[in-house]
């Protein structure tokens, strides 16, 4: 299943939340994950990405929200509105992973349409 195909199951899944905006993120991080698994999609959740910066190796440099495939990261917000840092957040992510393709998904949108963004690292 290629990045595209991923991201097509992970936008449509994000359209059959009922709850609307204003909860926590964690809460839409475990729906999402729910969603996604219940489909039959690999998903980690929470897992500790190691950055290296010069001879230091940081075992934990960050934690990403949701990885599905191995090959989509998603980054998930819940907040009045979304930031220039919080794309580059995510392209950061993508450069750290090595990996293709991002979405930055916040649900404190009325529209969750509205909400999601594409992020690519080299697609």
């Amino acid at each position: 299943m290629t990045e595209n195909e991923i991201s097509k199951i992970i936008v449509n899944s994000c359209f059959q939340n009922e709850l609307g905006p204003g909860l926590f993120e964690s809460v839409y991080e475990e729906i999402l994950f729910h969603e996604l698994t219940k489909q039959g999609l690999k998903v980690s959740k929470q897992q500790a990405i190691p950055v290296i910066w010069k001879d230091i190796k940081m075992e934990q440099g960050f934690r990403a929200d949701l990885i599905v495939e191995n090959k989509v990261l998603i980054e998930i917000k819940s907040v009045e509105s979304i930031l220039p840092v919080h794309q580059k957040q995510v392209l950061t992510y993508l450069k750290l992973t090595g990996l293709k393709l991002g979405l930055l998904i916040n649900f404190n949108e009325a529209l969750i349409k509205n909400g999601i963004t594409r992020i690519v690292n080299n697609l």
